[in-house]
């Protein structure tokens, strides 16, 4: 599926000299010149280049501040802004208004809010396929295909047969078995939107007689048409091929699915990446267990990534950015917001796709532990009173108390659903735990750029000058390691990840890149 969405998307790329180059032919199709023409698909590219140039260095910068005013609505606006602004530029620069949207969902997919994006324009998505296919289909002239049947059905017949076959013979080498790239083959074979673009600007410019562009553009269509029936049974179709003919569990078979289970792999879903959401995190990893983590705060997703923390930006509550992150294979779901009514979103949406995932909820108190319980939260923590617990399990293991009496104490006060520690005298000026109560330790990732004091010195060193903060891990080139060493050397280009308290953290800053 990879390698075949890779090809597809290079087919796509390739649409754009092509197109400048029909362009240049339609002006001056009387005295072709292969000087106007190179110049066209030089302009082009250019052109192409210049739009995801623009994408990369100005999307990310636009989209942060976007996803910190927590706006929806601007969201969409601006992914719809974007989407639009690179189709009129492509079509002031004589490509296709497609190609300027194609561009933009290749910029936008390049952002880290790409996951949040397709889920907020899904409503546009379907709207605008339907209108789409719906375009195909008026191109489809059912009068020509049954007066030129023959030739409509030898050149959709040659479109496929061509296509898979180069396909599969260019992918051979790239796979581990012919029957991978059979099925890449087969799965390209079909005509694409942009081949139906070129024939029409060719039948229009009349640069492709229309005896023959017509049957051409029908069957280009006709194929696309097919392409459900297509995808569907290409794994039939290539086993025919290849003269599997037994049941399933040929070699190809078990290959193929040993491949889908190796990609399949068990993983805990965070929802929230505030102090709880990294705690849970952290100890995840001490223990070697996968996750990945949505939140909703770009600065901290921003520091997350540098410090190599796999988390996306993304609202939990999506159904299709759970059904992205492996919801239907994930081992179980953690909640950490602190609002309820946030939870409860969550947890509809997760048990409306997957029933049976364990979830556990974070919550401060237990007040709307019945609400969570019914929208299907399989524990329910209530923060206030495992503080309250932890406490106590402290205060009796100093007054002697048996550890398997406290262990046993304990279990029976979370049994019973904290009922003992319910009944309390409320303070006339009581508030909730977040506004009396603020973490003051973060992590902060620093870039060691070149030059800076800290290049060629040690951990050792840095701590050397008074440095109140912990050193969790160094990410270089790509590569995090966790816990370094004080022997550990730092280079330029480092990122180091530090906790503590945020005066130390900017001091801890400025003698790593000043000393």
């Amino acid at each position: 599926g990879r390698l075949a969405f890779s090809i597809l998307l290079f087919q796509d790329l390739a649409f754009v000299p092509f197109l400048a180059l029909a362009s240049a032919l339609v002006a001056g199709k009387d005295h072709f010149q292969m000087r106007e023409s190179a110049l066209a698909v030089v302009g082009g590219i250019l052109a192409v280049v210049a739009v995801l140039a623009a994408g990369r260095w100005l999307l990310r910068p636009l989209f942060h501040e976007i996803a910190h005013s927590r706006l929806r609505e601007l969201f969409t606006l601006t992914v719809l802004f974007v989407a639009l602004a690179s189709a009129w530029v492509s079509h002031v620069a004589g490509l296709s208004l497609a190609l300027g949207a194609f561009l933009s969902g290749m910029m936008l997919a390049e952002t880290e809010y790409r996951h949040q994006i397709e889920s907020v324009i899904r409503p546009f998505r379907d709207i605008l396929l339907g209108l789409f296919f719906i375009s195909v289909g008026m191109l489809l002239d059912t009068r020509l295909l049954v007066r030129e049947l023959g030739l409509v059905s030898g050149m959709l017949l040659a479109i496929v047969v061509l296509k898979a076959a180069i396909a599969a013979l260019v992918t051979r080498p790239f796979t581990t078995s012919r029957f991978k790239a059979l099925r890449t083959g087969i799965v390209i074979s079909i005509g694409g939107e942009f081949g139906v673009a070129l024939c029409t600007i060719g039948l229009q410019s009349e640069l492709i007689p229309a005896p023959l562009g017509q049957p051409l553009l029908v069957a280009i269509v006709l194929s696309m048409v097919l392409s459900p029936l297509i995808l569907n049974n290409n794994k039939r179709v290539a086993r025919l091929l290849l003269f599997e003919t037994g049941p399933p569990g040929t070699a190809s078979e078990r290959e193929d699915a040993a491949t889908s289970e190796i990609a399949r792999r068990e993983h805990v879903i965070l929802c929230g990446f505030g102090r709880v959401g990294q705690n849970v995190a952290r100890v995840l990893e001490s223990h070697g267990f996968e996750y990945i983590a949505l939140d909703l705060d770009p600065a901290r997703i921003r520091a997350a990534r540098q410090a190599g923390d796999p988390v996306i930006f993304g609202d939990s509550a999506a159904e299709d950015l759970l059904i992205k992150v492996g919801l239907d294979t994930a081992s179980v779901v953690v909640i950490s917001f602190s609002d309820p009514g946030t939870s409860v979103g969550i947890l509809r949406s997760i048990r409306r796709l997957r029933p049976a995932v364990p979830v556990l909820v974070r919550t401060q108190d237990d007040a709307r532990l019945k609400e969570l319980q019914d929208a299907g939260a399989t524990d329910v923590v209530p923060e206030t009173f495992e503080a309250s617990l932890m406490l106590v399990s402290h205060v009796l293991m100093l007054l002697h108390v048996p550890v398997a009496r406290v262990i046993r104490t304990l279990g029976d006060i979370r049994n019973n659903r904290y009922a003992v520690l319910r009944n309390i005298v409320p303070r006339g000026d009581a508030r909730p735990l977040d506004e009396t109560h603020e973490y003051r330790e973060e992590l902060k990732s620093v870039v060691v750029p070149p030059g800076a004091w800290a290049v060629g010195r040690t951990l050792g060193d840095v701590q050397g000058r008074g440095v109140q903060v912990t050193f969790t891990g160094i990410r270089r080139q790509g590569i995090l390691g966790r816990e370094p060493a004080t022997e550990t050397v730092l280079r330029d280009g480092d990122i180091v990840v530090i906790y503590g308290q945020p005066e130390e953290l900017e001091r801890t800053e400025s003698i790593l890149l000043a000393g």
